[in-house]
């Protein structure tokens, strides 16, 4: 699944330097696929939806610092957690229920991310 930050975030920022898939965003950021990966192209959402790479989507959230679910992968094959969890100071990033993942297709995502 992928990793959630909650409201009780207070927008430190620690966690947005520590993910390799650079899947996290202040609050109020615009987000692409390409952004800190190695995609170009067009590039296939997790509801299916292809998408130019360069694409820019409105923010998850306004308010705290936001994980893009389709290029979270909890750490998967880079770290033994998830590290955003791992350095939050207020235990803010959780598993997010609504995207329950395996770690084939996380695997899977990273090798789609991360294609240099």
């Amino acid at each position: 699944m992928a990793i959630i930050i909650t409201e009780e975030c207070i927008n430190c920022g620690a966690c947005e330097p520590e993910c390799p898939n650079n899947a996290i965003y202040e609050a109020g950021v615009e987000w692409s696929i390409a952004q800190g990966t190695g995609v170009t192209g067009s590039f296939t959402l997790k509801n299916g939806e292809v998408v130019g790479a360069e694409d820019m989507f409105k923010p998850v959230s306004d308010e705290v610092y936001f994980i893009v679910p389709d290029k979270c992968t909890e750490c998967t094959g880079f770290h033994e957690e998830p590290q955003c969890a791992a350095v939050c100071p207020v235990d803010c990033c959780v598993p997010d229920p609504d995207h329950v993942e395996s770690e084939e297709l996380l695997l899977d995502r990273k090798e789609r991310l991360h294609l240099d």
